[in-house]
């Protein structure tokens, strides 16, 4: 498989995510919505896409799938069975 096959490389450093991305990232994870994020975090949508635009382009990741990923890498979630 090649790396960008596998996604966002497990090889190379974890990118330095802000506090407020890296919780976005994983409420994602967790399965909320974009309006769902929102609504707990107190932001706009909008704001949510911004961030989850910004996650992407620190991490390469291409999709929602490689976003999960990369939150239970870094926060250590349990992969679903």
């Amino acid at each position: 498989m090649t790396p960008s096959a596998a996604g966002p490389s497990a090889s190379r450093t974890e990118p330095a995510l802000s506090r407020r991305e890296s919780e976005v990232l994983a409420l994602l994870a967790q399965g909320a919505t974009y309006a769902a994020i929102a609504r707990d975090l107190r932001l706009s949508p909008h704001t949510v896409d911004t961030y989850l635009r910004r996650i992407r382009a620190k991490t390469g990741a291409t999709g929602q799938v490689q976003l999960t990923l990369l939150a239970y890498r870094i926060h250590g979630y349990p992969a679903a069975a």
